[in-house]
């Protein structure tokens, strides 16, 4: 576990999911071919993944312990 910490594989890990996640729902190529209309369609696309996302994530709310 001490290597995954030093060389950060945790966040690489994360980064691969969000990769396929992003490409199993928008699509494995950049359709546009321009330099700049890839990195607006990138941004569109990343944009409609949060929102999707925060549709699906809960609110969570800490609840206060009783006392006796």
């Amino acid at each position: 576990m001490k290597w995954q910490a030093t060389t950060g594989y945790g966040k690489r890990s994360l980064v691969e999911t969000a990769i396929g996640r992003y490409k199993s729902i928008i699509g494995h190529r950049l359709r546009a071919r321009s330099f700049g209309a890839q990195q607006t369609e990138v941004a569109i696309g990343c944009a409609a993944l949060n929102r999707m996302l925060a549709c699906a994530r809960p609110n969570s709310v800490r609840c206060q312990a009783a006392k006796a």
